[in-house]
């Protein structure tokens, strides 16, 4: 009798590798990253130092951030070839599809594409860190058609973008929720399209190929386009009045309901009351409460019906509408906080690499007999 194989859909609690860079420590409900409790992280830092920690593993000094900010500081530039390349790109085209397009021009960019060093491999990331929001906001501006703004190096990193986008820095409750997001966006483990650039990094292919593959899976709206697919279904629903029997039709009707639940959280998404906290001001400080009061409908009846909680999504798809961007720009701005955390598990992978190539189970037919084309 052959062994009895047992496949877990999704490699859901399958362990792929090992890694040192976040972990969900059960004991405290918390995301860590590099042991750090990420609510913390999100209080106490800019996100610059939470890039360096991801980066480098550890928090940096005033004099280390201080040379880390100038070095993304100074690679906030893009070509005029890739300038070229955005203005052309289609004007309906999703901005997840042109900044995956960017950062594949980069790569052809990049005369090191083949050298995986370590050393390089971190100032590839520092560069992707600072030129990623360039492309981003560049595309926005273009199928807007709006005059590019250049990036400054007076400005934070989450100033500036706002300052490329909109041509001006937003009050600091603004920036200072936007720059809290980042950070809670950062990293989180072998996700879909982390484990994505690791298998891709496996296979010593180079870092821009790995985060473009990154880039595709955060695309999907199971993924990184579940923020903009709340604010939809916020939009949908309009008024808080309407959200419990809203919630309550989806329910019946077994809807997919985006922002809620999480593969790895069991007692709600550590990130969620921090994210909270700061989209809840930012309704206030716009006098715009009503998107915070129909989530919270909707929370409520998702909870009182079916015991799951909301996930970071849930929270951050509303703050970002409230920061004027627009709802297909919200997955972009993922990526611009996510590729510290890809950059992180792709030097990691690329360190002690054993290429990834897992089993299947086979379940088609069994050996059959190839007839000829004129007696099928």
């Amino acid at each position: 009798m052959s062994e009895q194989i047992v496949v877990k859909k999704g490699l859901e609690g399958v362990v792929a590798d090992s890694s040192s860079i976040s972990k969900v420590m059960p004991e405290i409900n918390s995301l860590t990253y590099k042991g750090y409790p990420v609510q913390d992280l999100a209080e106490n830092c800019r996100f610059e130092e939470v890039a360096y920690l991801l980066f480098n593993g550890e928090l940096p000094n005033a004099k280390e951030l201080a040379n880390f900010e100038q070095m993304e500081r100074e690679s906030r530039t893009i070509s005029k070839d890739l300038i070229s390349v955005i203005k052309h790109f289609p004007k309906k085209a999703h901005p997840m599809d042109t900044v995956r397009t960017g950062v594949s021009f980069l790569g052809m960019e990049d005369e090191r594409i083949w050298d995986n060093s370590t050393p390089v491999n971190k100032d590839k990331a520092i560069k992707m860190l600072a030129k990623i929001p360039t492309i981003i906001a560049a595309d926005y501006r273009a199928r807007n058609n709006l005059e590019i703004i250049a990036p400054r190096k007076d400005l934070s990193f989450s100033e500036n973008f706002f300052s490329m986008c909109f041509g001006e820095v937003p009050p600091t409750e603004v920036v200072r929720a936007f720059d809290v997001s980042l950070t809670l966006y950062a990293e989180h483990g072998f996700n879909a399209s982390t484990f994505a650039s690791r298998v891709i990094s496996s296979t010593t292919s180079d870092m821009y190929s790995a985060v473009v593959g990154a880039i595709g899976a955060l695309k999907g709206p199971l993924h990184g386009g579940a923020n903009e697919q709340v604010m939809h279904m916020l939009k949908e629903i309009d008024d808080p009045a309407k959200a419990r029997e809203w919630m309550l039709t989806a329910l019946k009707e077994k809807r997919k309901i985006m922002g809620f639940g999480h593969r790895v959280y069991r007692n709600g998404d550590s990130r969620v009351p921090t994210m909270k906290k700061y989209a809840q001001g930012l309704g206030k400080f716009k006098g715009e409460p009503k998107w915070q009061e129909i989530s919270d409908i909707l929370e409520a009846t998702m909870e009182e019906q079916k015991q799951i909680r909301p996930n970071l999504d849930f929270p951050a798809g509303p703050a970002y509408y409230l920061m004027g961007f627009d709802i297909d720009m919200f997955t972009p701005i993922f990526v611009m906080s996510r590729i510290t955390g890809w950059a992180a598990h792709i030097i990691e992978q690329t360190e002690n690499n054993r290429l990834i190539r897992p089993l299947s189970q086979y379940t088609g037919p069994g050996e059959r007999k190839v007839t000829a084309l004129s007696a099928r």
